[in-house]
């Protein structure tokens, strides 16, 4: 292949999808895309303020849920006095009856049983000669068992209402991405791949939601458990209360460098996800391509490579986070054997009663299992904070420039246009079109052709503000498109393209997309107009015939000749047709052709054709090379003119291809 048809091939390239995509086509490899630092704190600071809006009811959850702990943390206290009760009452019960409990520690110290005669001494409940007081015991238990129901039923009301508060702050934040993709530019989408982009809007904002419902509710209720146990044990013993605090800083330190390793994980698991959701997009769409030219063993590679990127990460992200929770159950139950075997020693001692000892294993249990909880849900809010961040990187994304201040309103558009010393690249390196000039009276159809790469697309997308220019202006009617709103000018221009687009709809409703308030009969008038009338009476349901959204079940041709007739509906000031007979027969490109004059009359049209025997009637043919303007004139003027155009002309009519190279190396005559 020569230098000259590779030059086409890329300019072409860059015409069509403007700066190179981070993945390739069908059975094509795969680029990974740069991997940014990931600040956990602040992606998590801003994923939590997204649930601004609602903060009257995240007051509401914070208290319910603060009253709930409290009333679990009371529970054990009070839970206290009947193991008091009984432990007391079955002493007493071997103890005989008549003397007081002053004289049975006494009778203890004389007899040598110190220990026990302490352990007596600070019993709050003990009566000699008397057993165990059910009555007293099953006071306390039904006062806890209250407690308990009460905290239960806060606990839920609070769960609901944090459900609430999470769905709301998703439905706004899938709301907002997608404001956020009506604002982008199209250089935006033509430099992401579709897969990575359908990854972002929907797993990535998917695993946002689960994280946040799975680990909000049970991150504030452990957090205000910790503080509650803290309290309560040092309420009971401050002494006992700073041996189970030291497993505080050592389970922040063990949870923040597991914690950090696994986050690099999750971040490259998230990434890989969407690499692999491009491929299979892209391998699904160019099925038929891949089958053609026997491109499913490099597309298997490419899809193996990605796929075990992504299993190594999420494997890796998986083990990590999961080495969290054993840690800090091993470090709970360190602190377990510590507290019951210093328990013990202050209850034989008699500095704390056998109820405060139990009450106090309770809390450092309920103390330690919070903690366990937040490491356990440490790959979880990992997990999401990395779909947040890059749910981030989409709504951060440069916007298209805003529009006009005072935008101007064309009522009555008359399609005059004009490009006045327009300049524009791709690539700044790479410039694309640079000085160009051109005049369009209204009414006037105008061509334009040129070899792959001219530029021909690109003028259109300039004229619809698809891309911005570099320099230089264009107006409409003599006004600066700039100062015009989008929807403002688009509204005014009906486009054909040569890749069609159908949604999953009936044919009405895709003849009438552009205009959904067109009656059934201007329906039915451009369906005839435009030829659509003669194959939709052989399907089945006629025009309540639904396609896919793909429109495989019917032909391409016929898929063109539904958008000719969307744009025949929407009555545009401004018609630009790229192509838009590409994919017809030829009888149906002359019924076609009428078709189109009668589309065309009476409004500017734009006609990118390479097929130069469809442009023989334009008002102005335009011959582009190299982003700029060399020829224009009429056929019939240019063919006279021997110039490129009757170049391009006799290469379609005049016989048989020339080989390029040797074109081009043939001396001039």
């Amino acid at each position: 292949m020569s230098e000259g048809i590779k030059s086409a091939e890329e300019r072409a390239a860059q015409e069509r999808r403007g700066p190179p995509r981070s993945a390739h086509g069908p059975g094509g490899g795969l680029a990974a895309p740069v991997e940014k630092p990931t600040n956990f704190g602040a992606s998590a600071k801003r994923l939590l303020g997204l649930l601004r809006p609602d903060r009257a009811l995240l007051i509401v959850v914070v208290t319910l849920a603060a009253i709930s702990v409290v009333l679990n943390a009371v529970g054990p206290y009070i839970l206290a006095k009947a193991t008091d009760l009984i432990f007391a009452g079955w002493i007493g019960g071997q103890m005989p009856a008549g003397v007081t409990q002053e004289q049975a520690v006494e009778g203890l110290r004389a007899a040598g049983e110190d220990t026990m005669a302490d352990m007596v001494a600070a019993m709050a409940y003990l009566v000699p000669g008397e057993g165990i007081d059910f009555g007293a015991v099953a006071e306390v238990l039904l006062l806890v068992l209250g407690i308990y129901l009460i905290a239960a039923l806060l606990s839920w009301v609070q769960a609901r209402v944090l459900v609430v508060v999470v769905n709301r702050t998703i439905y706004n934040l899938r709301r907002d991405v997608e404001d956020k993709l009506n604002r982008l530019p199209l250089p935006y989408f033509d430099r992401q791949p579709r897969g990575e982009l359908l990854s972002r809007v929907t797993n990535d904002i998917d695993n946002v939601s689960q994280s946040l419902q799975q680990t909000l509710s049970q991150l504030l209720t452990s957090l205000l458990t910790v503080v509650a146990m803290i309290t309560m044990m040092f309420v009971i013993s401050p002494t006992l209360a700073l041996v189970a605090l030291v497993t505080i800083p050592i389970s922040m330190v063990l949870t923040a460098v597991i914690g950090k390793r696994a986050q690099a994980y999750f971040i490259k698991q998230w990434r890989h996800t969407g690499e692999v959701n491009s491929i299979v997009e892209e391998s699904f769409t160019g099925h038929e391509l891949i089958k053609v030219f026997g491109r499913q063993a490099e597309s298997r590679r490419a899809f193996d490579t990605a796929n075990n990127d992504l299993y190594a990460a999420g494997f890796g992200a998986q083990f990590v986070s999961g080495i969290i929770m054993p840690t800090m159950m091993f470090v709970g139950n360190l602190n377990y054997v510590v507290i019951a075997v210093l328990g013990g020693l202050r209850v034989a001692s008699g500095t704390m009663s056998l109820g405060d000892v139990q009450a106090f294993i309770q809390y450092s249990r309920q103390f330690t299992q919070p903690l366990t909880q937040v490491a356990s849900m440490a790959n979880l809010m990992q997990s999401g904070v990395a779909s947040a961040e890059r749910v981030f990187e989409l709504l951060d994304a440069e916007e298209q420039l805003p529009e006009s201040g005072s935008p101007v309103s064309l009522l009555a558009p008359r399609g005059e246009v004009a490009f006045e010393d327009v300049a524009f690249a791709y690539d700044p390196e790479r410039p694309l079109i640079h000085d160009l000039d051109l005049q369009v009276r209204p009414g006037q159809t105008v061509a334009i052709v040129g070899p792959t790469g001219a530029g021909k697309t690109t003028l259109v997308n300039l004229l619809m503000r698809f891309y911005e220019l570099d320099s230089g202006r264009i107006t409409l009617d003599g006004v600066d498109i700039t100062d015009l709103t989008r929807q403002g000018l688009r509204s005014r221009i009906g486009m054909v393209l040569q890749d069609t687009w159908l949604f999953q709809g009936t044919i009405r409703e895709n003849i009438a997309y552009g205009r959904p308030d067109a009656t059934e009969a201007e329906i039915l008038q451009a369906a005839e107009a435009t030829y659509v009338d003669r194959f939709v009476h052989s399907l089945p349901d006629g025009y309540d015939t639904v396609l896919d959204s793909e429109g495989g079940n019917i032909s391409a041709g016929e898929k063109q000749l539904i958008t000719i007739a969307r744009a025949f509906l929407s009555d545009p000031a401004l018609l630009i047709l790229d192509e838009a007979t590409s994919s017809v027969d030829t009888r149906t490109e002359l019924l076609l052709q009428h078709a189109m004059n009668a589309l065309r009359s009476d409004r500017t049209s734009f006609v990118i054709a390479h097929r130069l025997s469809t442009i023989r009637d334009a008002d102005l043919i335009l011959v582009m090379q190299d982003g700029g303007i060399v020829e224009q004139g009429t056929h019939e003027q240019l063919l006279a003119a021997d110039g490129a155009y009757a170049a391009l002309y006799q290469s379609q009519f005049a016989g048989s291809a020339v080989d390029v190279d040797e074109e081009e190396q043939a001396p001039a005559t």
